[in-house]
């Protein structure tokens, strides 16, 4: 990987950016066809987005709100909150959803080398929970197979960094699949997160177009193996408030999928123990990323949420629904339930 120094012609986090119909950034062009009324956002509050991104500038921190183009960016700037993407900013795969650069599509191959995690990000991540008060921290990344643990001990670090800084805080963390390391995910579990979150992102039948260098077996694996964790006889966490995470994940619709397809994924879900699914909307981030296939409706939303609760899951489903959107609210009530 290339160094994560800022890349050229980068915006800062307090800058004002173009946005397209949906809220998303529209820096490179993107889903150009008519969206439907549902898919309308207001634009942001500007006083708290730009103090959110000033602080996040301050503190040389970055988020997948801005790198993914994330289409509630701007609500959740003004609300003084983001979430936290470690590990730099340039991934090691490339998925055809995501607008996060990937060596697969932003660099030449010639151009890839170990990039080092960063050993003050954790503090400076606790720090910016800290000063924007958030009681809900959630902290992802991009996907690092060049690191030998994938980057869970720079996730154990940040969880207990934030623990220190923000004691009152839950902390949520949305984890790549490790390349399917089983002692990796207990390094990331034994920091106690709150809620371990690890995203299927679409259908098996998909993978192949939309997630090439994943696969879904090894992602429900992993979900599989948090849900036993957090059920089973768990070793004392000394940094956690909560040594049995919530268990979560979440996917797209509008790719292409069938409505039997999303709800064959959440039968495998509800069987590999997962307590809570987010489904959203797809949304085009920028021309590179593959095209969506249709938008799906409300009513279609409702329905998805109704076949969750059979299986027992507490499925949020809605056109904005993003894994880390809100995501405080799912685990408090998650909590009273």
């Amino acid at each position: 990987m290339v160094p994560t120094t800022d890349r050229p012609g980068r915006p800062s986090e307090g800058q004002a950016e173009t946005l397209g119909v949906d809220g998303a950034t529209n820096a490179r062009g993107g889903d150009v066809a008519r969206k439907p009324a549902w898919l309308k956002r207001k634009a942001p509050a500007p006083r708290q987005y730009r103090a959110t991104g000033a602080l996040l500038d301050e503190l040389d921190l970055r988020t997948v709100c801005r790198e993914a183009r994330c289409p509630n960016k701007g609500e959740c700037y003004a609300s003084g909150t983001a979430t936290f993407l470690i590990l730099g900013d340039v991934c090691t795969r490339a998925c055809r959803f995501c607008a996060v650069d990937g060596e697969g599509k932003a660099r030449p191959p010639a151009a890839a080398g170990t990039c080092v995690p960063d050993p003050d990000e954790p503090r400076r991540v606790a720090e910016a929970a800290r000063r924007l008060g958030l009681r809900h921290v959630v902290i992802t990344s991009v996907t690092r197979d060049d690191l030998p643990d994938g980057g869970a001990a720079h996730f154990a670090a940040a969880i207990e960094a934030v623990r220190a800084a923000a004691p009152g805080a839950t902390v949520e963390v949305l984890i790549p699949d490790l390349g399917g390391d089983e002692p990796s995910l207990r390094a990331v579990l034994a920091a106690g997160p709150d809620v371990l979150n690890h995203n299927l992102e679409t259908v098996p039948r998909l993978y192949v177009e939309v997630r090439p260098q994943a696969r879904y077996e090894r992602s429900l694996e992993l979900l599989a193996r948090a849900a036993a964790w957090a059920r089973g006889p768990v070793p004392a966490v000394t940094a956690s408030t909560s040594a049995r995470p919530l268990v979560k994940t979440g996917l797209m619709v509008g790719l292409g999928e069938t409505a039997e397809e999303v709800g064959g994924l959440l039968a495998d879900v509800a069987a590999a123990g997962v307590d809570a699914v987010t489904i959203g909307q797809y949304l085009q981030p920028d021309a590179s990323c593959v095209k969506v296939a249709r938008y799906v409706t409300p009513r279609e939303f409702d329905e998805y949420r109704r076949r969750g609760a059979a299986l027992g899951l507490d499925v949020v489903a809605a056109p904005f629904v993003r894994s880390s959107y809100r995501a405080g609210e799912l685990l408090g009530r998650a909590d009273v339930e």
